[in-house]
């Protein structure tokens, strides 16, 4: 018997929350479907996925293509913070208190780190305040809700990132690959500051 195998599945969500899960099908002769209760993991086929109609050209393409959706999925999970303010709100609350040091921590300019320094302080995220001793100079933290908002949105993309992690059938290992990969751009960055 010809029937399908599911080579990935993802789920989109739209802006108002809405969800389609979406399936690549390969309808090649394959075996039959387990028997109704025999549990069946689903896993993308990595080496099905690059034969696929319209697929990237290399597995590089493929990863750089998930990793810009998976980054879609996190600002969607993040509860309307942007990744660009969520990235100055973590900075932050992890200690760079000046926005240059914000910029050179993020790997962006000082006039995109103003303009979110900008945007957050008029939603009451962050509140700047001068620096004793150095008149040029702004410190910035974070004001309650800020705090609040970045441990929900962290919270909430964790989840997510969980979700589809578990959906590859080897979540551990995905999850160690990401910090890994944190860990090297954290290195390319301190490479370019000397």
């Amino acid at each position: 018997m010809v029937s399908a195998r599911r080579l990935y599945t993802w789920i989109e969500a739209d802006r108002d929350g809405s969800s389609l899960e979406l399936t690549l099908l390969d309808w090649r002769a394959v075996p039959s479907p387990a028997p109704l209760g025999d549990p069946v993991k689903t896993q993308p086929d990595v080496a099905a996925l690059s034969e696929a109609p319209g697929a990237p050209a290399s597995r590089s393409a493929a990863a750089v293509q998930s990793l810009t959706r998976a980054s879609k999925v996190m600002e969607r999970a993040s509860g309307g913070l942007s990744l660009a303010h969520y990235r100055v709100l973590a900075a932050v609350a992890a200690g760079d208190e000046r926005a240059s040091r914000v910029a050179a921590r993020l790997a962006l300019g000082k006039p995109t780190v103003s303009a979110s320094v900008e945007a957050l302080c008029a939603r009451g995220l962050l509140v700047r305040s001068s620096v004793a001793g150095d008149q040029r100079a702004v410190q910035l933290s974070l004001t309650d809700t800020g705090s609040e908002l970045l441990q929900t949105a962290q919270a909430a993309m964790a989840k997510s990132l969980e979700d589809l992690a578990a959906r590859t059938g080897r979540p551990d290992e995905l999850i160690d690959m990401l910090i890994a990969l944190g860990a090297a751009i954290d290195q390319v960055a301190a490479e370019r500051r000397k």
